[in-house]
């Protein structure tokens, strides 16, 4: 088993930055694409940005492109999300994830899950 464990979220205005961070575990973190999904009130889960091992491959949603960057440091078993230009509909519960690759993550199999930070933008 892996244990995903978030923390980093808050509040902040439109416009500001917030990084989050991702520690994993347990079982080896070794090989694990790595990714962010976040879930708003009312919303369905939606990914948002995944990495791969070697951090050779990164994808994001076409809503944080540009203004979000994920990364890695494999040597700490963590996974970042730096968000700047943040926007009041970035509000929501974002969840780390593990998975065997960045397609497979962005498909939403993921498997393993955390257990979500809070992030909110106020206008």
């Amino acid at each position: 088993q892996v244990q995903l464990v978030e923390s980093g979220g808050g509040l902040v205005q439109a416009g500001g930055s917030l990084r989050l961070a991702c520690a994993a575990s347990g079982r080896t973190f070794s090989g694990y694409a790595m990714g962010w999904f976040r879930q708003a009130p009312g919303k369905e889960r939606e990914f948002v940005s995944a990495i791969s091992w070697r951090a050779g491959t990164t994808d994001y949603a076409d809503s944080v492109k540009g203004r979000f960057t994920v990364s890695r440091d494999n040597a700490n078993n963590t996974v970042f999300l730096q968000m700047n230009s943040m926007k009041p509909e970035d509000t929501a519960v974002y969840y780390c994830a593990a998975g065997v690759t960045v397609p497979i993550l962005r498909a939403g199999r993921t498997s393993y899950w955390g257990q979500g930070t809070q992030v909110t933008v106020s206008s």
